[in-house]
C-alpha cells in the first residue's frame, strides 16, 4: 500500500516552498494565481489530504471548545450539556469535557485551559472562579463563560437562586406548614453556589414568615440520592419532625421520596415534599418542584461564547443573562395534617 502524501511531496511536485503550499491551503491572496494552481494540480494528483489538527494550529485556532464542570454525571448537568451540544452541532468546534472532583483539580483545569494553544472557548458551568483566576481568564485570550455560577468579569447565564429557595418555601408556607426543613449539599463546597444562594432563600421565606429557623431541621451531605434518602429518615425520627421538607435538587427531593415510602409516610397526607431544577425524573414521580431552564441556561451559555469568538475579542463588557424561575406544583405538596 502507498504511503500517504505530504505537504512536502505537494511542494516538491509543485516546485514550490512548504510555505507555499501551507499559504494555498489557507487561502492567502499572497500567492501568484499560477503557482495557486500548480500547488492545486499537485494536491489532486498525490490526491493529498491535509492534516486537520496541523491546520488548525497554523490558523493559530484549535476549533475547540472546553466544558469545565463538576459531576458531570448528575441530571442537571447532562441537562445542560445537552444544550450546549446542541447549539454546537452546526458548528466547527469540537466539544471536550473536563469533569472536577477537588478545588485542586479546578485550580489546575482553569490555569491549563487558560490559553489560546490550548482551546478557543471555555465554558465553566457551577464553577466559580476566584477573583484572582477571573482576572487571568478575563486577560488570557480565551473567551469565557460561566452558566450556573458568577462573577462579575465574566459574561454568565444564571437564575436567581436566592428567590428560587423563597419561593419554594414561600409555598409550603401558604399551604399552612410551619415546620419545614431544609435538604442539601454542603453550603460551604467551592462548587455550585446555588446550594448557599436556595438556603438563603429558605432562610428568608421563615424570617418574614415569623417563623424561627431550626438548625435541626437543616441537614446537608454528599449529593445523591441514596445520601438524601438517609438524611430525610434523620429528619423523620426527630422527636418533632417536620411536616414538609424542601430539598435543594430534584434528585435529593426523590430521595427524600424513598425514605417516606420506606417508612411508611403518606406523601403528601402526612408529608409535602418539593424539589428544585425541573429534571424529567421529577415529572415521572409528579414532584414538586422550582423549575430552572437547565437546557436553555446550556444553549445560551454556547450561544454567548460563540458570539464571543466570531467577535474574536473579549473588548466588550461581560453580558449577564438572568433565566426565569417557575413553580410548578403536582401531588408532593398539601396542607400539614389537620388542615
Amino acid at each position: 500500500m502507498p504511503a500517504e502524501a505530504t505537504i512536502r511531496d505537494v511542494a516538491k511536485q509543485a516546485r514550490v516552498s512548504v510555505a507555499t503550499v501551507s499559504r494555498v491551503l489557507n487561502n492567502s491572496p499572497a500567492v501568484r494565481e499560477g503557482t495557486r494552481q500548480r500547488v492545486l494540480d499537485a494536491i489532486a494528483e498525490l490526491n493529498y489530504i491535509p492534516n486537520p489538527i496541523a491546520r488548525r494550529l497554523s490558523l493559530g485556532r484549535t476549533h475547540t471548545i472546553a466544558v469545565v464542570l463538576p459531576l458531570f454525571t448528575l441530571p442537571s448537568f447532562v441537562e445542560r450539556l445537552r444544550g450546549v451540544q446542541q447549539e454546537l452541532a452546526d458548528n466547527e468546534y469540537d466539544l471536550v469535557l473536563y469533569s472536577v472532583e477537588t478545588p485542586q483539580q479546578r485550580d489546575e483545569y482553569f490555569a491549563k485551559l487558560a490559553s489560546p494553544s490550548r482551546v478557543d472557548g471555555l465554558l465553566l458551568i457551577s464553577l466559580p472562579p476566584s477573583d484572582e483566576y477571573a482576572e487571568r481568564l478575563s486577560h488570557s485570550g480565551v473567551p469565557t463563560v460561566l452558566v450556573d455560577a458568577y462573577h462579575p468579569n465574566l459574561s454568565r447565564v444564571i437564575v436567581d437562586d436566592v428567590d428560587g429557595g423563597y419561593r419554594a418555601t414561600r409555598h409550603l408556607l401558604e399551604l399552612g406548614h410551619t415546620k419545614i426543613a431544609f435538604l442539601s449539599d454542603y453550603l460551604e463546597t467551592p462548587f455550585q453556589q446555588s446550594m448557599r444562594q436556595r438556603y438563603v432563600g429558605y432562610r428568608r421565606a421563615l424570617e418574614e414568615a415569623g417563623i424561627d429557623f431550626r438548625p435541626e431541621y437543616h441537614v446537608w451531605d454528599t449529593h445523591g440520592r441514596p445520601e438524601a434518602r438517609e438524611m430525610a429518615k434523620g429528619l423523620l425520627a426527630l422527636p418533632d419532625p417536620p411536616t414538609a421538607i424542601f430539598a435543594a435538587s430534584d434528585t435529593q427531593a426523590i430521595g427524600v421520596m424513598d425514605a417516606a415510602r420506606e417508612i411508611g409516610i403518606r406523601i403528601p397526607e402526612q408529608l409535602s415534599v418539593i424539589g428544585y431544577d425541573g429534571i424529567r425524573d421529577a415529572e415521572y414521580v409528579n414532584l414538586t418542584t422550582m423549575h430552572q431552564p437547565l437546557f436553555e441556561s446550556g444553549v445560551l451559555g454556547a450561544r454567548l461564547l460563540l458570539a464571543s469568538l466570531q467577535n474574536d475579542s473579549q473588548a466588550n463588557a461581560p453580558q449577564e443573562k438572568v433565566l426565569p424561575l417557575e413553580l410548578i406544583v403536582r401531588k408532593t405538596t398539601a396542607p400539614p395534617p389537620g388542615r
